[in-house]
């Protein structure tokens, strides 16, 4: 079963089709439940005609409790980048984000259809998915490189949060440049270590867990996902201290995401945060054009011609892809 959900959120591109593909698409996945719905900018499982309803548990030091389901090589998660960060810097205070895998693809056994039978299908939908999250994405990687399943590198995070949950965070973010914009199989222990390493996690111990007590982590994450009713990714259940809960899914604008916050907790007042590029980059390590442009409300060309001029003022570094660069200082 889990592997609809890697096939759905690989091949879904939201609004970004003109009208004559999404007809196309609609009258596909009807033969096929293996494509997403290019309205709903959800990809979900066959079947599924309601989001996930399940409870989140409640918050206990923040007033509204995040569980978010996503996965190290979703590329739907990853266009959700520059909403959650903003989300995090304005709302920091009154959200906890809980971080859970989803088991995207356990493996390629099985493959006969959909479209994708095999990696190398991967790598086109995925420089088309870069295009219209406005993100950069590589997906060269399935050509090169391509990873067998994305049990490894969530079965590291799982690893990686034993010892600090803002730690793993990061790793998940280094995890997911790597094979996003670096082409690296991140299911190849020396990736995942360099990973630990730049995370300032405890590397020792951070092996002895991977190979240990994070499978059964994972597998609590797995169990948790299906209680809950959770479909696809990226899947955000809100909750509040109340137990009045909200769902945010799929691919949205930042207002989508503030809208919910703000229903759940009326008089929440933003908390003003320096869009300068060094005190961004003090909260970020590495940004995207189009994260800096959700970060400073500017456009996503002004973002890039800002953050090039850094680069040649060598107050930051470029790295380029086919699709993008990404940023850091």
């Amino acid at each position: 079963m889990h592997r609809f959900y890697f096939i759905l959120l690989l091949m879904c591109a939201s609004a970004c089709y003109s009208p004559t593909q999404i007809k196309h698409m609609e009258e596909v996945s009807n033969k096929n439940p293996l494509l997403c719905n290019p309205e709903t900018g959800l990809c979900e499982m066959p079947d599924s005609t309601q989001p996930a309803t399940g409870v989140a548990p409640l918050a206990k030091e923040k007033p509204i409790h995040i569980v978010y389901f996503t996965d190290p090589i979703c590329s739907s998660c990853w266009g959700i980048e520059p909403q959650l960060r903003k989300l995090k810097l304005e709302y920091g205070d009154y959200i906890h984000v809980e971080y859970h895998m989803g088991g995207l693809l356990p493996s390629w056994d099985g493959f006969t259809s959909g479209g994708i039978t095999q990696p190398s299908d991967v790598a086109h939908h995925w420089d088309e998915v870069s295009l219209h999250y406005e993100m950069p994405i590589d997906g060269d990687v399935w050509l090169k490189n391509p990873l067998h399943s994305s049990y490894p590198p969530s079965v590291a995070f799982k690893a990686a949060q034993l010892q600090d949950a803002l730690k793993a965070v990061q790793f998940l973010r280094i995890i997911r440049e790597m094979v996003f914009l670096e082409q690296k199989n991140i299911t190849e222990w020396p990736h995942l270590l360099q990973a630990a390493q730049m995370a300032e996690l405890d590397t020792a111990r951070f092996k002895t867990d991977y190979e240990g007590t994070a499978t059964q982590k994972f597998k609590d994450d797995l169990a948790l996902g299906k209680s809950l009713g959770v479909r696809g990714f990226p899947t955000l259940l809100m909750t509040d201290n109340t137990g009045q809960k909200l769902t945010v899914y799929g691919v949205r604008p930042y207002a989508n995401f503030e809208m919910a916050v703000q229903q759940l907790l009326p008089d929440i007042a933003k908390i003003p945060f320096d869009t300068s590029w060094e005190s961004l980059f003090e909260h970020y390590s590495s940004l995207t054009a189009k994260e800096f442009a959700v970060l400073t409300n500017i456009s996503r060309q002004a973002a890039e011609a800002q953050l090039e001029q850094l680069t040649k003022e060598k107050q930051l570094k470029q790295y380029s892809t086919k699709n993008g660069s990404i940023w850091r200082k």
